[in-house]
């Protein structure tokens, strides 16, 4: 059996508190589904399994009590996150530039390898195949650049040079 780590022991990683318009209306949208939907149907599912008796060895209600659990955690990691991030919205004095919320083409000439991608928010990674943190070492590199500029990704690996193909932005 694995045991969770306490997160008080745990290395604090740096993010930025930047989120998209888009990105902060996700999380709202999921803290109303968990708020609204999720957990008042857990909750019943918890009082008809208690109803039945010896809780012991119900197993519907120990998987829905640790369900319960899982879910206030995540509303209440949501409303702190809500709270602590600022939303950067698109401004014509970014275009021509890479910038928070642009998407990049990019090109490796060396490797013969191409992708486009969006520069977001940590928060907004997850379930987003073709979105990387404003924290990364390539957005790092890539910021305040413009198509036709090179940028150096330092890596474990080496050090990769990408050349910038397009930068778009969604308005």
């Amino acid at each position: 059996m694995r045991r969770k780590i306490p997160e008080s022991t745990l290395p604090k990683i740096k993010r930025s508190q930047m989120i998209t318009a888009e990105g902060l209306q996700k999380l709202r949208d999921e803290h109303d589904h968990l708020s609204r939907v999720e957990r008042p149907d857990v909750t019943a599912k918890v009082s008809w399994a208690a109803s039945l008796g010896d809780r012991s060895e119900n197993a519907d209600y120990h998987y829905n009590k640790k369900r319960l659990r899982e879910i206030d955690n995540r509303i209440r990691y949501l409303c702190k996150c809500v709270d602590d991030l600022k939303v950067i919205n698109y401004h014509p004095s970014q275009e021509g530039k890479v910038m928070f919320g642009a998407w990049v083409e990019i090109k490796n000439e060396e490797k013969g390898l191409q992708n486009r991608f969006r520069i977001v928010g940590y928060e907004e990674l997850i379930g987003n195949k073709d979105y990387i943190s404003m924290d990364s070492p390539m957005a790092k590199a890539l910021l305040d650049k413009t198509v036709g500029d090179e940028a150096i990704v330092k890596t474990k690996m080496g050090d990769f040079v990408w050349k910038i193909l397009k930068i778009e932005y969604q308005n």
